[in-house]
């Protein structure tokens, strides 16, 4: 049971931070102006259970897309290393607000010119939440994970499951209080804390890659 725990907490700590519910949370504020008490409601919901799939689907399904496309874990590493990086350099520097990013800009505008509206899939569930960074953070820990036999198979079956419904259950309480966090803590406080995870993930984003180059000159010897 501590095995468990420990587990969940370690997958908590490290998807945390990339998943970053504050980001959702000013972005749903901002889309969801227009909507009923009732249709935010269930759109919050929708984008905890899309988020949960996502991530669900790409920890048992991760490993099958490495293989097929012949992706090694070194070069996994090293690649989600680079994505993760970049994304923690854009929250610790952000040079435009989230709603001008990519994709997110483009649905933006998008979702403007209709009164009825899901945004739960795009772009809450992804790539606000689930994006690029957390894709591959998960197939690199299921990946790791594989590779750790001295792990009891029912906590490496059961503890992803909790982690993903514990991210999603906060992202869901995030979206339904999002008025009241951003009341309380105000654009500023949203801003310092996505700068705080910002650094986490340049962090984590360079260890992956030492790991990644590690396992390659490892395995070259």
């Amino acid at each position: 049971m501590l095995e468990l725990i420990e587990i969940i907490g370690i997958g908590l700590v490290t998807l945390l931070p990339l998943a970053n519910p504050l980001t959702a949370v000013a972005l749903f504020i901002t889309l969801s102006e227009d909507m009923d008490k009732d249709t935010r409601d269930q759109q919050s919901w929708m984008a905890a259970v899309y988020v949960f799939s996502i991530m669900l689907v790409t920890w048992y399904a991760g490993q099958v897309v490495m293989s097929t496309f012949g992706i090694s874990i070194p070069g996994l590493r090293i690649a989600g290393g680079l994505i993760v990086s970049f994304i923690g350099f854009q929250m610790l520097f952000p040079a435009q607000k989230i709603h001008d990013v990519s994709e997110v800009h483009a649905k933006t505008k998008e979702l403007q010119k209709s009164s009825d509206t899901n945004i739960a899939f795009v772009p809450l569930a992804m790539p606000a939440t689930a994006g690029p960074g957390t894709i591959a953070m998960i197939i690199s820990n299921a990946s790791t994970a594989a590779q750790h036999v001295e792990i009891a198979w029912w906590v490496m079956l059961i503890a992803p499951i909790v982690v993903f419904v514990l991210l999603a259950l906060l992202l869901w309480v995030s979206l339904r209080s999002s008025t009241v966090i951003m009341r309380l803590i105000g654009g500023g406080g949203v801003q310092a804390i996505s700068r705080l995870m910002g650094f986490l993930l340049v962090c984590m984003g360079v260890q992956f890659i030492i790991n990644g180059s590690l396992d390659v000159v490892a395995s070259v010897h």
